[in-house]
């Protein structure tokens, strides 16, 4: 097979190109299970004669929701598409509100879940659920169908016929899934992308990616019900790679252990956590060993890619690997090569400083309509740019607006808003798809993103504030976790902080401050004034009437299951400032 252009196309290209023996890999219990490519295949066409043997017809719509990656995901992925329905997977962790809105909008007759507690959230609203037939699970929920039950209903393969007809009728430009963007504000959009959209997507970022084909592994632990790592997993077959799957995200530092990977993706607050757990071992350290320690951060973080630095830095560079990033990688399983990072900007400090320890973070960009990447990093032939997402995709076409706008087109760009077309034509004009986002393309090509279009706002003096920029930038205070800038349309701009309450406990520790309550801790002076030294020290980099004059610490960690925060870790800004209201009325004394 020389040609792919439907998405189950991906495994019988590997079966004929590597043939791996652990294709998928997923840790039940204490032992890493391997799935062979052949099995894979075997499985998912189980699969599929077992859907159609319950009456899957074209077009229909199976809910996938997993609260982590796992070898079955992949096979009921391939299982479902081979049959011309649709797999719309949906995030483990929105409110039953958003469940019962997008299966009853995509309008699901089965929903496959992982375990007993997503089995108990769908059965709970199933009866406001019409269409819905039956809830099926990956592990054994009493009560609940197993999806064995399915692939027992296809082990029979006198269809198979019927599968390969099914298969041959699917065209790339045909409707592949549907997924459901966990929008900062509003109803959910369901995302139309066809099989061309996702697979151009895969190729295109195939030539950016230095895999050596058939010999690499991957540890998989960004939702897959998220496009971005949904391609990815796409892409990895594409280069038969072998998947590891974490167990979950808590439990990542361990896996990468385990499975010694030699690429990951990743998103910023992850890269954030494992810089500050690296500093805070190094912290522990004394004398030589920890003065040598903070002298490899300081040069890391002047690192400039392609020894821009001179011969006297990459001298001090190549001990610094020697003596203390060496460490660095070999906690990290050793073989680490490779992270690719997206959802939001990272810290240049972070790009930095990984790249000087070998282990590149390759900052690239996109949204769920555009199946996602518009453009990424690559360390070959000088494509790194530190502080950009990279060049445009070869094949993706992009333009800046008039108002700075991004805009989009190309084969990756999605078919349009599931069921409404209103707003489909909201974000598409002449075939551009406008991303909401502000940037700049250099002289060199590189696409910088500087801002959200629709996060951008006025002070009462009429001057635009960029929130991203000025959050990014304190966020590389230790003891900021979480900032969210405000002052739309008030006289100057203020800020919530959620403070990084593990760091901030070790430092009022140290300073002798009575630890208390969190409500005690964040409300004593000590800590405040503490605090306003960072503000006020990051404030200096940018322009008077952009910086935060006021702040007011909050007491909760944000979070996806505390409503702060978008599955994709994205601030919800409006459901921080209603949650934040008294504090609010105190800063601006409203």
């Amino acid at each position: 097979m020389d040609t792919i252009t439907r998405l189950f196309d991906f495994p019988y290209y590997q079966l004929e190109k590597y043939n791996l023996k652990d294709a998928l890999v997923t840790k039940y219990g204490n032992e890493w299970i391997k799935t062979s490519t052949e099995e894979y295949i075997a499985k998912a066409n189980a699969f599929s004669r077992g859907l159609l043997r319950l009456g899957i017809k074209k077009n229909d719509k199976i809910a996938v929701i997993s609260s982590n990656n796992r070898t079955e995901w992949n096979i009921v992925d391939i299982g479902i598409l081979q049959t011309g329905a649709q797999n719309v997977p949906v995030y483990p962790t929105i409110s039953e509100e958003d469940y019962e809105y997008i299966l009853n909008h995509c309008g699901a007759i089965y929903c496959i879940v992982s375990d007993g507690e997503l089995y108990d959230k769908i059965q709970k609203i199933k009866h406001r659920l019409p269409a819905l037939k039956e809830i099926y699970a990956f592990q054994e929920v009493q009560g609940c169908k197993s999806w064995n039950e399915i692939l027992d209903l296809g082990k029979d393969e006198s269809n198979q016929n019927e599968v390969e007809a099914s298969k041959n009728s699917i065209t790339e430009d045909e409707l592949a899934t549907v997924i459901y963007t966990s929008g900062t504000t509003g109803r959910p959009k369901g995302v139309m992308l066809s099989h061309k959209n996702i697979v151009s997507d895969v190729l295109m970022s195939a030539e950016r990616v230095p895999f050596e084909a058939g010999k690499n592994r991957a540890l998989s632990f960004l939702p897959v019900c998220h496009i971005y790592e949904r391609m990815i997993l796409y892409l990895y077959q594409y280069y038969g790679v072998s998947i590891y799957f974490a167990e979950s995200i808590e439990k990542v530092s361990d896996n990468i252990k385990e499975a010694t990977p030699d690429v990951i993706t990743a998103v910023p607050r992850l890269l954030e956590k494992v810089y500050d757990k690296i500093i805070a071992k190094g912290s522990e350290l004394t004398g030589i060993k920890k003065m040598l320690f903070f002298w490899a951060v300081e040069v890391g973080l002047k690192y400039e890619p392609y020894g821009a630095n001179g011969p006297i830095y990459g001298l001090k560079l190549w001990l610094a690997r020697k003596l203390i990033f060496s460490k660095w990688k070999a906690g990290l399983g050793g073989r680490l090569g490779l992270m690719v990072s997206g959802s939001a900007a990272i810290q240049p400090r972070l790009a930095r400083v990984f790249a000087a320890a070998e282990i590149p973070v390759m900052e690239g960009y996109g949204l769920t309509e555009t199946s996602p990447v518009i453009a990424v990093n690559d360390e070959r032939n000088g494509g790194f740019r530190i502080g950009t997402v990279g060049r445009p995709l070869n094949g993706v076409e992009v333009k800046i607006a008039e108002d700075g706008e991004i805009l989009c087109k190309g084969p990756n760009v999605m078919m349009g808003y599931y069921n409404d077309e209103e707003k489909t034509k909201e974000v598409m004009t002449d075939g551009y798809f406008h991303t909401g986002d502000i940037g700049i393309i250099d002289k060199d090509g590189f696409l910088k993103i500087t801002d959200r279009k629709k996060e951008m706002f006025k002070t009462s003096g009429g001057k635009y504030i960029a929130p991203q920029l000025i959050e990014n930038a304190m966020k590389q205070s230790r003891f900021i976790e979480q900032i969210m800038v405000i002052g739309d349309g008030e006289k100057m701009p203020a800020a919530f902080i959620q403070p990084d309450f593990e760091f901030l406990k070790q430092w009022a520790q140290r300073k002798g401050i009575k630890q208390g309550t969190v409500e005690e801790l964040i409300n004593n002076e000590d800590v405040i004034s503490r605090i306003k030294e960072e503000v006020d020290a990051i404030n200096v980099k940018f322009g008077h009437w952009e910086q935060v004059k006021r702040f007011e610490l909050t007491p909760e960690i944000w979070s996806v299951d505390g409503g702060e925060m978008t599955p994709t870790l994205k601030l919800k800004r409006k459901a921080i400032k209603e949650k934040y209201q008294k504090l609010y009325d105190k800063i601006y004394n409203t």
